[in-house]
């Protein structure tokens, strides 16, 4: 990748205002450490050691073991590193469900992050290019859709509706009565903790949980070919919290809330994690961001030296 090195100048203003900016962090350590974090909103995460790919980048392109194109930290066909990078020496992720990534035929391969979802979590996650869609008809009550729109749930309403389709699907109980029933399970769990409940919600868990997430990677005027493709119609719909994106090639003229895909699953499984699987999250799912908080550091620091901030 090519960082412009044209260098752009600060106005007088700007530059007062850094300075008036660095002397209100002296006098305030919290502000400066809030700063930091706005600075960098990406440092905090639970990340392997990123040596590997600091070596990589002093040493240059390296070749692809199995493609032999010449590659920088792996081969974005094939979805391995590239020779100079032993496969140990990447993290690996274990994820909650499996995950489907549905690829735009116009997306370059080279500038798309899904790859990196492969990488890190080889054995759940599986990456189509359209029109290749796999056959999610028998199993679609435990598919679920990441795309925004008016039939689209959050995630804090994926319990009920999950719990809804057993319910259904079981035949114990009436739709009228279905809510009222929901209701007294969750009074009871937060009555009774002992390890029987532990077990039993354990086992709810299982039965309501969903088992495979679709995601597309594709550019946001691309998405309609995608989206309205049959096969897809009649999945259950999620639409991700609204985040700031830190992709640094942002699409032109989108909001700053339209992330990358590896972002969009990092975050949704974060917030699933949190919402649906009532656990508690201490960086799990961080090393997804494996290359993406080193590129996304790296580039940051080009920027700066440029004098492009």
């Amino acid at each position: 990748m090519s960082i412009n090195s044209s260098a752009v100048l600060k106005t007088d203003g700007e530059s007062h205002h850094g300075v008036k900016r660095k002397m209100e962090c002296l006098k305030n350590p919290e502000l400066h450490i809030v700063s930091s974090v706005q600075e960098n909103p990406l440092q905090n995460l639970h990340i392997a050691s990123q040596k590997v790919l600091e070596r990589v980048q002093k040493q240059g392109r390296s070749k692809c073991p199995k493609c032999n194109s010449s590659r920088m930290f792996y081969c974005y066909t094939c979805y391995v590193p590239v020779e100079t990078v032993t496969t140990n020496e990447i993290p690996v992720v274990k994820l909650p469900l499996k995950i489907d990534i549905i690829k735009h035929p116009n997306e370059t391969d080279g500038k798309s992050t899904a790859v990196h979802a492969k990488l890190l979590a080889p054995e759940d996650v599986a990456i189509y290019t359209y029109p290749c869609i796999p056959e999610y008809e028998e199993k679609r009550h435990e598919i679920a859709l990441i795309f925004p729109g008016p039939n689209s749930l959050s995630l804090k309403d994926i319990p009920f509706h999950l719990q809804k389709n057993v319910k259904k699907n079981s035949g114990c109980i009436k739709n009228d009565d279905l809510s009222a029933e929901i209701l007294k399970h969750s009074e009871v769990e937060l009555e009774d903790n002992s390890s029987s409940s532990e077990s039993k919600l354990d086992s709810r868990r299982e039965n309501i949980a969903l088992k495979k997430i679709v995601f597309i990677d594709s550019t946001w005027n691309q998405t309609n070919r995608i989206i309205t493709d049959e096969r897809l119609q009649g999945l259950l719909q999620i639409e991700l919290k609204s985040r700031k994106t830190c992709f640094w090639r942002h699409q032109k003229g989108k909001p700053d809330t339209y992330l990358s895909t590896i972002e969009a699953i990092y975050y949704f499984l974060v917030d699933y994690h949190q919402e649906v699987l009532k656990e508690e999250y201490y960086g799990q799912y961080d090393n997804l961001l494996f290359f993406f908080s080193f590129m996304y550091t790296l580039i940051k620091n080009a920027k700066h030296s440029a004098g492009r901030d």
